[in-house]
Order: C-alpha cells, then structure tokens, then sequence
C-alpha cells in the first residue's frame, strides 16, 4: 500500500491552479483559527498566570494592577510577534528584583519609562540580529543570576508571610528577621501555610483521581483554597485592593541622573532577554520532544522573540505594566498542555484581559499573604539543586556561587557582572594551566601535555622533551584541543632533531587520526611497518575497523568489503598488547587500547557518577540485534541514557507459560518496575534478517533454535496477511519492498504484544509509560517515528526535527 496520497482522476471541470508545477501555491488568505487543544492550553495557562502575575506584583511593589496588564500585553503582543510561537510571556520572577530596585529609587512612573525604553532597546538588538550572541553567556552566571534572584524573593517574600512588611534590600531583611519572628501575625501565618501546604500536596495526589485533578494548576488551588478558608472564617487578614482603572498610573517621562537611569535600562534589557532567549530554546527542546509538532511549529527565530518581547516592554511599559519576559512555567505548561500555534498564548492574554476587567470583586478577596507564600515558594524554586550539580560536575560552581552572591548583596546587574569577570578569569586559568609529565614505560619514554598549548608552556615542554635520550622512542600525546604556533614549532624542532639523531617521536592527539603536526612518516623497527595515524574522520571515530596505513595494502574479509591494515604475525605491535594473531584480535585489542587512551579519560568522572548514583534511564530501547543498528549514534544518547534490549528481530513475545520468553519478559518488567522508564520504543530497521527469514520460511524441516525464536514473530505475518487492515507505511514514499513492509508491521504488531505484559499495561494506565515505534533505514541513515494510531500507522521522518534540534 503506497503511502504517497491517493491518486485523483483529473476532472477537466475543476478549476487550475494558477501557479505553475512545483511551485508553492499562493498564500491563502490568514484566519485566525482556533483548535481545542489551543483553547484548553490558554486556559490552563490563565489559570497558572493569574495568581502569578498578582504576586509578583506584589513582590515589587508595584500596582497589582501592573502585573495583569504585563500578562495580558505579553499574551497578545509577544504572543503575536514573538519568534517562538509556544513561549508565554508576562511578569517573570527573574525581574522581581529589578523592577522592585527600580520603583524604589525612582518611582514607579519612571520604572515605566524604563520598561518602554528597555523594549526600544530590546528592539535594536533584534534589528541587529545578536539574539544568538546572548546565549554566549555562561549558563554559570544565568543560573546563579536566577538563584540570587529567588534568594532575594524569598527572603522579602517571608516578611508578608510572617504578616509584616519587607526591606529595601536582602541583608536588611535578614537583620530584620529576628525582630519579625518575635512579632508573628497568626492569621497570616496560618494563611500562608495552607497555601504552601496546597502548594505542594497537589502534585502528589496518588491514582486516578489525582491524576484527574493534577490537571487544575496547583498555584490556582493554593490560592483559591487559601482565599476560601480566609473568607469562611471571617479572618481579618490585608487582602487585593485593586485601584479603578480609571486611576491607574501610566508611564512618565524619566526623571533621574542619566548615568543612574542608563544602568537601569541596560539592567532590564539584559535580564529580559537573556530570560526570554533561554526560554526560547528550552520551549524548542520541549517541541523536539513531541513528535509531529516540531514540523507545524518550527524553530524559534530568536531575533523575532528580541523583536516581540521589546514590543511588548514598550507597549506594557506605555499602559503602566511591569516588565515583560518569557516564562518558564507557563510556557511548559502551555507545551505540555498540548498547544500547537500561537493561538494559545494570545487567548490567554484576551482571558487575562477579561479576569482584569471583570473579574475584580473575586480577585480582592485573595489575601496578601497567600500570595507572598505562592512566590516565596517561586523564588525557592529558582534555586535548583540540578543547576548546582550541572555547574558542579562542569568545575564552574566558583562563577555561580560569586554571581549568586553578588546579586543577592549588590544587585542584578553587578552581581552578573562579577560573574562575567570570574567566568573570564577562570577560562583563563584553564587555558595557561598546562601539566606536562615524563615517563617511562618498557623503554619508550612518554611525554604527556594535559590542557591548552600554548607559548606560556613552551618552556615546561622543553624540559620535559629534553628528558628523551638521544636515539631513544619516544611517544607524546597531546591531551588537548588547541596548539598555538609558537609551541607548533618547539615540538616540530624537537622531533626533527629527535628523529635525525637516530631515535623515533610520535605525536599522538585525543582524536584518532587528527595529528598536531604535518603527518611526518613514523617508522616502527621491530616490524618495519608505517605507523602513520588513523585515516578516519574526526565525526567518525567508531569506524575503527576501517583505518588504514597508507603504505599497507588493505585486506579483504569473507564478504569482500575492505578490512584494516595488515597485522604482523607473532607478538602485537604498539597498538595493543600480546594477543591471538588473527587480525580481529587485533583490532579488538586496538579498539580497547583507543578507548583507555582516548575515551576513558573523558567518561570516567561520569562513569564514576553512575557507579555510585546507580542506573535511572529514562527509556526501555527495545531493537534488533543486527551490528549496522548503534542505539548511541542513532539516538544521541550516552551513559545511562537507555536501557537496551537487543534480539534477533526486535521481537517482543507475548506473556504466557508457553509463548513467552523469560529474557525479554524479565527485562520490560525490569525496566518498567525498578528503574521505572518513562517510554518504550520498539525499534525496526530495513533489511532485516529475521524479516526475510520469515517470508522465506517454508512449513516443516529441523526446528533450530533460530526457528523457535522467530514464532514470535509469526502474529507480524498474519497482520499483514491480513486484507482487512490496513499496512502499516512509510510517510511520503511507498514500502520498497515486501520485507520493508513486514518490518513496518512487525514494529505495530509488537507494540500491542508490549501492551498485553502485565507491568507495561498497569504504567499505560497510570499515565506514567509512553510506548513510541520507530523504524530505521540504514542505507539512508533516516530514522521514521510512528505518528499514526489504531488504522492508521503512519512512520514519518524526523529530518525537521533534526534541523530544530
């Protein structure tokens, strides 16, 4: 069955196209459409911005009116122009602290004047199109931007929730604390926690019925349970006043010193898209994972989000709006919601608008203190612990704890600028700390360069190079990445000289085959053999086994494909040690031999991680066992990342006594009961083996194991068999032969045999197991996910994921 569309007689009375063949029609006329899944999106989208953009408001200082307005404009205007269809904006937290400075020192007509002049600003960058030049800055410094930010959150947040009033800074607030726990206020106190209590207990609601209302935003229920329980009880406790609109406070012309006020807008400028640009490609990572979406949406276009987010700072700061930024929370939650195009972020800005007008005798109900609770917890959460181990186990924990400390002490943006200054100095460690060791082993004598080239380690290096004997072999590997000219030429004199006075050098790199030097022939003299590196490519190095020595005529092995070069008879060479003298014992002792020299040293710390932390993949990879199939290489993946189960056929047998297989059962329960994976996929590939040996299979004759194995695969043969369904196909070309097919139907055909395992069907209706199909081409190297469900199994390609990735 073909899976290109079905064809059409040509009917001479439908009216022609007026454009010619293979070009694109023209562009129909724009409606603004709305689908479910947009529509159910915005909604839990609004329910999660309203309390949110009150609080941060109130976290400010600024009219709560000011955080809906933000909401709203980012809603419509960023929602509208903005380069990531799928990105919410509004008030963020990450500004909280800026905009609280602000309003402060100047007031709060010249904070709006600041915003409008922020988003000017923010328009010129994306004019000039640097977007990308702002995720140059070490995430370091981003993430302890944020966590000095939600520190100073929290810490001004904690005196509303004790019932008092906040300071203008963090290390007042601090020295203010002991006095404001002697005077606590219980009502808000009491308020607080059953907000916090709600806050965090939601989520954790076990079976079915929590999973029905998990899907009510926790933040909505925090504060409508809070706002309810305060309204039961008759507590006396400040809540929301929100002013008429017809006082509300617009922007005003700036007043202020110059020097001061262009601070405050570079400081805004920077926060906002640096926060919106991240945002942005964390919402790409998010659509990559939904297979099918990315294709409709497409990558973000980061100059467009700089241009939609200064439109929306200069509009919100015009109307008398905090500042606008892209949005963590709600833009995952829009994602996850299942919204497909920029309608949902528009509809809940209109909602927003509509809460804002209509909805004001509800909102001042909402005490004061259950929203302080719902971003204190906010701010809490922008310490991240997983941020702290990233920069841990990438050695830049210095940089975040010095940018984190400087804007909780100083301010944003000298807090960041300190952590620009450290990440600089710290680069510049690294690249002048070079360790150069001299060793001997068994006679060669091994220089080993640990770290960066440069002329500051000239000196060390010719040191360690003059500790070679004369006329003695000597081996230097280079553990880095960049060589400068200067120590080029001191390692190239010193291994002419070296090599004229009768010894041998050779230079070694982290990469096989990528040589420092002019490729200098290197003779070996117990076998009097080239030992000229690896041919392969630097984005190949798994092709070990087809490196060749130019002065070696290559093998043929069994199937008449080249081999590598030939291997001397007797004891091994420099490669690898003493082994069996067949040529693939020495190609495994070479590949080991490669691994410990190249490899480990760049995954033990991380393997040394998983040894002690234990294995937590996050899906079961179930496919063939054929060699051309590497689940790493196909899949982007590494340690840890997949638990695969490879067979002969990427079969997976039904449970029972007699039809089941303990192996494969053992290993799905495994994977789903103990290490608790999230997805499933089942894996085919084309020219599949077991595919064409059941096709060819003929009844009777020896019952071989290879033969009891593949009965499993049988039910795959029936379905396709089978005229009343419909095949399983490819998307835009048809099978290329019968046994593609067959491996189209056997990938569907055993998903449903997953889904009759106990384990797995218990996860599918708990809603914690995802089950995916995938086929490979290998000639093609294209990788098809299966899109289609019940009739209609549909394999499409994910090239345009790829290029979003």
């Amino acid at each position: 069955m073909s899976a290109c569309a079905p064809t059409r007689a040509t009917d001479p009375s439908r009216p022609q196209p007026d454009h010619q063949p293979h070009s694109p029609p023209p562009n129909p006329r724009r409606r603004f459409h709305v689908v479910g899944a947009d529509l159910s999106a915005a909604v839990a989208v609004f329910l999660i911005a309203l309390p949110l953009s009150l609080g941060i408001a109130l976290a400010t200082g600024a009219p709560l009116q000011a955080g809906l307005v933000a909401a709203g404009v980012g809603g419509l205007v960023a929602g509208r122009i903005g380069g990531c269809p799928l990105q919410v904006s509004g008030p963020a937290a990450g500004l909280t602290v800026v905009t609280a400075d602000l309003i402060h020192r100047y007031g709060w007509r010249t904070t709006c004047a600041v915003t409008v002049l922020a988003g000017l600003a923010q328009l010129g960058l994306g004019c000039l199109r640097v977007a990308r030049t702002a995720l140059a800055v070490s995430p370091a410094i981003v993430h302890g931007m944020l966590a000095g930010i939600g520190v100073t959150i929290a810490v001004a947040q904690l005196h509303i929730v004790l019932g008092g009033t906040p300071q203008s800074s963090v290390l007042a607030n601090l020295r203010a604390l002991p006095a404001q726990l002697a005077n606590l206020h219980p009502v808000a106190v009491t308020v607080s926690l059953l907000t916090l209590t709600l806050l965090l207990l939601w989520p954790r609601i076990p079976g079915r019925t929590g999973r029905l209302l998990r899907r009510i935003p926790a933040a909505l229920v925090a504060v409508a349970g809070a706002t309810a329980a305060a309204s039961l009880s008759g507590f006396a406790v400040p809540k929301v006043d929100l002013p008429s609109w017809s006082s509300h406070a617009l922007a005003g012309l700036p007043e202020g010193p110059a020097l001061g006020l262009t601070a405050a807008v570079l400081t805004t400028t920077l926060v906002c898209s640096v926060q919106s640009l991240l945002g942005a490609v964390a919402v790409d990572k998010l659509v990559a994972a939904r297979p099918g979406l990315t294709a409709r949406v497409g990558r973000a276009d980061l100059d467009r989000e700089l241009l939609g987010q200064g439109a929306a700072n200069i509009v919100s700061g015009t109307l008398g709006g905090l500042p606008v930024a892209g949005v963590a929370v709600r833009s995952s939650a829009n994602v996850n919601a299942g919204a497909v195009s920029r309608n949902s972020t528009m509809l809940h800005g209109v909602l927003v608008v509509i809460a804002a007008l209509l909805m004001v005798p509800l909102l001042e109900l909402i005490p004061l203190a259950s929203l302080a609770a719902l971003v204190m917890a906010v701010g809490i959460q922008m310490v991240s612990l997983h941020h702290i181990r990233t920069v841990t186990r990438h050695r830049e924990v210095l940089v975040y704890a010095v940018t984190t400390l400087g804007v909780v002490v100083f301010g944003v943006l000298e807090g960041v600028t300190l952590g620009i200054a450290v990440a600089v100095a710290v680069a510049m460690h690294r690249l002048a700390r070079t360790r150069i060791t001299h060793e001997e082993k068994e006679g060669v004598h091994h220089v080993h360069v640990r770290g960066q080239l440069t002329f500051l380690a000239v000196p060390r290096l010719s040191r360690a190079l003059h500790l070679v004997p004369q006329g003695a072999p000597a081996v230097v590997e280079l553990d880095g990445s960049f060589m400068d000219h200067a120590a080029y030429e001191s390692l190239q004199d010193w291994q002419n000289t070296h090599t004229a006075q009768g010894g041998s050098a050779e230079v070694t790199g982290r990469r096989t085959g990528i040589r420092p030097l002019t490729e200098p022939t290197l003779l070996n003299e117990e076998h009097g053999e080239s030992s000229v590196g690896c041919r392969c490519r630097p984005w190949t190095p798994w092709r070990n086994h087809q490196c060749e020595h130019p002065q070696s005529a290559p093998d043929t092995d069994p199937l008449g494909a080249p081999g590598g070069p030939t291997e001397p008879s007797g004891p091994s060479g420099p490669d690898g040690p003493r082994g069996p003298s067949g040529r693939s014992g020495h190609q495994l002792a070479r590949g080991i031999s490669a691994f410990q020299r190249n490899t480990a040293p760049l995954v033990r710390s991380e393997l040394a991680r998983l040894a002690r932390e234990g294995q937590r993949p996050s899906q079961l990879f179930l496919t063939c066992a054929d060699s051309r199939l590497v689940t790493s290489m196909i899949t982007s993946s590494g340690p840890g990342d997949l638990f695969v189960v490879r067979n002969v056929g990427n079969l997976v047998p039904l449970p029972g006594d007699e039809s089941g297989d303990d192996s494969v059962a053992a290993a799905i329960e495994y994977a789903v009961d103990v290490l608790q994976v999230r997805s499933i996929t089942v894996c085919g590939h084309s020219g599949c083996g077991a595919m064409q040996a059941l096709l060819d299979a003929e009844p009777g004759g020896a019952r071989t194991p290879l033969k009891r194995w593949l009965r499993h695969g049988l039910p795959s043969l029936e379905r396709m068999a089978d005229k009343s369904r419909s095949w399983a196909r490819l998307a835009g070309r048809a099978p290329a032969d019968a046994v593609e097919q067959l491996c189209l139907t056997n990938v569907v055909q055993q998903l449903e045999h997953l889904r009759a395992h106990e384990s797995v069907g218990r996860a599918l209706r708990d809603g914690a197991l995802e089950l995916h199909g995938m086929y490979f081409h290998v000639g093609e190297a294209q990788a098809y996910l299966l899109t289609g469900t019940g009739g209609d199994e549909v394999f499409d390609h994910v090239e345009a994921a790829e290029r979003s990735a």
